[in-house]
C-alpha cells in the first residue's frame, strides 16, 4: 500500500494542511507549530513530493484519493482542510468528491480556474542539471542561480535537493520529470456539476495574481459559501511573506 508521509503536532480537532507545487510539508512547519496551539495540526507530502511515493499517474482526483485514503489510515472522519498553491486545488477537488468530510476548508492564494503557468523555465532548470555528477549543494546553487536568476527561488528548489543514501551523488526529493509531464493538468481547472456548500476561506497575498478579486463571483458559482480575505505585503508564499497574519485569519475563520 503507498502511503503518504506526514507529521503531526498539537492535539484537538484535526486541521490537515497540504503543500504546493514542488514544496513540501516542512515548507509549513513554522506555521503548524503555531496553530497546534490550538488544533492537532497534520503536514502532508503530497505524491511526487518529499518522503512520499512517486508515481507517473498524477491529477487531482489521485489526489484526493490520496488524501481520503490517508484520513481513513488516520481514523480521521472529519476535518479542517488548508492548502497553498497545487494543494488548495487538491483542497477545492476534495471537496468535490468528499466535502461531507470537511468541515470547514482554506485555500490559499489559488482559485478553481486555470492559471497561465510560469513553472517550464523551472522545470526545466531542475531538469538540465547534472545530479548525478554534481559534487556538492553549491554547484547545483551556482546552477540554478545562473538559469533561474531569483535566490528566493532557489533557495526553495534546493530544499528538494537529497544525498542518495549511499552517499554518491544527489537526487531529487520530487519527481520533477513526473510533475513537468503533468503541468498542464497541474495548471487546469477545478470544475463541479453542483455547488459545493462549506464554508471556504480563499486567502490572496495582495501582491499575487492567482486569485482574480474582479472574477471571484466565479469562485463563488462553484463554492458559494466561499469567502475572499486579501493580506497585504503578501506574495504567492502567504505563510513565509505574512505568517503571523496569516495564522490569524486562519484561527479566526476556524473558530
Amino acid at each position: 500500500m503507498k502511503r503518504l508521509n506526514y507529521k503531526e503536532y498539537g492535539e484537538g480537532e484535526p486541521v490537515v494542511i497540504l503543500h504546493g507545487l514542488l514544496g513540501m510539508l516542512d515548507n509549513w512547519h513554522s506555521f503548524a507549530k503555531k496553530l497546534a496551539e490550538d488544533y492537532w495540526v497534520i503536514t502532508v507530502d503530497q505524491r511526487n513530493h518529499g518522503k512520499s511515493f512517486h508515481s507517473n499517474d498524477f491529477d487531482y482526483k489521485l489526489l484526493s484519493e490520496d488524501l481520503n485514503q490517508f484520513l481513513d489510515e488516520m481514523h480521521i472522519p472529519q476535518c479542517h482542510l488548508m492548502g497553498h498553491s497545487m494543494g488548495g486545488k487538491t483542497v477545492m477537488s476534495y471537496l468535490v468528491e468528499y466535502g461531507d468530510k470537511v468541515e470547514k476548508a482554506i485555500v490559499v492564494d489559488i482559485a478553481p480556474q486555470s492559471f497561465g503557468g510560469g513553472h517550464e523555465v523551472i522545470f526545466n532548470a531542475l531538469l538540465d542539471l547534472d545530479i548525478e555528477n554534481i559534487k556538492t549543494r553549491k554547484e547545483a546553487e551556482a546552477f540554478l542561480k545562473s538559469r533561474l536568476g531569483q535566490m528566493s527561488t532557489v533557495y526553495f528548489l534546493l530544499k528538494n535537493l537529497a544525498r542518495h543514501k549511499e552517499g554518491k551523488g544527489f537526487r531529487w526529493k520530487a519527481n520533477v520529470q513526473a510533475l513537468r509531464n503533468s503541468y498542464d493538468l497541474i495548471k487546469g481547472n477545478i470544475e463541479s456539476e453542483w455547488p459545493i456548500d462549506n464554508d471556504v476561506l480563499f486567502v490572496k497575498g495582495a501582491l499575487s495574481d492567482y486569485i482574480n478579486e474582479k472574477e471571484f463571483d466565479m469562485v463563488k458559482d462553484i463554492f458559494p459559501n466561499a469567502h475572499l480575505n486579501i493580506i497585504q505585503d503578501a506574495g504567492h508564499w502567504v505563510h513565509a511573506d505574512q505568517p503571523e497574519v496569516l495564522l490569524e485569519e486562519v484561527l479566526n475563520f476556524l473558530k
